[in-house]
């Protein structure tokens, strides 16, 4: 064979020898065979050479294993673990909530929601414990108890919506009109809609536009929401008249955003 190659063939290929191949890191080691690691390793590097030898082929085994069910039960995992907190004070922050939740197991992550426009607390938070058991200690202890003065919420965080469309959510979302004169509504009963907050404030002045805050993810009211005006002048005469009034059985908080 050797003598069939001439000097005109490509240069590259007067550099490859028989015994070369992708296993080249193996051949001038040796392996301890007393050593289960040493052996593992070995393993892994022979296991891996097949597959640089084909690009293609490789880029499909990885995909393939970014597909296992893996990533789906970690997911999973999470869910079971990830309590929503509702009703809680607007003066309790993060460290506040981890300090209370880990009085009944170990808390990976606590996380107050806060409002983009007003940089006020949602009044709802999510604490992640690390554990399941963790989560259902939490919830059978803390469900119903007072926290900064408020009877606080707990339970498992709701799957996403599978009946409800959530383009159609957020379309009407997307009509909320913001301007400078805003007010804040607090203690909403979960009954009432953007547009029943539309038409109760707009007896007293121009409402631009309404929209009740939700849990993330979900249809679940989180209490509260917010009116913007065209001026000044209506957003006082909102707080004049609405500040403590009965909105669907419930009296509302009625405040400058």
């Amino acid at each position: 064979m050797a003598s069939t190659i001439s000097s005109s063939m490509p240069f590259s290929l007067l550099k490859i020898k028989p015994h070369q191949c992708h296993h080249r890191q193996l051949s001038n080691r040796s392996i301890d065979l007393s050593r289960p690691s040493a052996i593992l390793n070995s393993r892994r590097l022979t296991a891996i050479g097949p597959q640089l030898t084909n690009p293609r082929e490789s880029r499909r085994l990885f995909a393939v294993a970014e597909e296992t069910p893996v990533s789906t039960q970690v997911s999973s995992s999470e869910a079971a673990r990830k309590l929503y907190v509702g009703n809680i004070s607007r003066t309790v922050g993060n460290e506040e909530l981890k300090r209370v939740f880990d009085e009944h197991g170990a808390v990976e992550k606590a996380e107050v929601m806060y409002d983009k426009y007003s940089g006020r607390s949602r009044r709802f938070a999510f604490v992640t414990m690390k554990t399941v058991e963790d989560a259902n200690a939490a919830i059978e202890k803390l469900n119903g108890t007072e926290v900064g003065g408020r009877e606080i919420k707990v339970n498992v965080t709701e799957k996403p919506l599978q009946t409800v469309d959530l383009s159609l959510l957020q379309a009407e979302d997307s009509k909320f009109i913001d301007s400078p004169h805003k007010v804040y509504v607090g203690n909403l009963a979960n009954t009432v809609t953007n547009d029943t907050l539309r038409k109760f404030f707009s007896e007293k002045g121009k409402v631009l536009g309404a929209k009740v805050s939700r849990v993330p993810g979900t249809s679940k009211s989180t209490g509260f929401g917010f009116v913007s005006f065209s001026s000044d002048e209506d957003v006082e005469a909102a707080i004049l008249s609405f500040n403590d009034a009965l909105l669907e059985g419930q009296r509302i908080r009625v405040n400058k955003a």
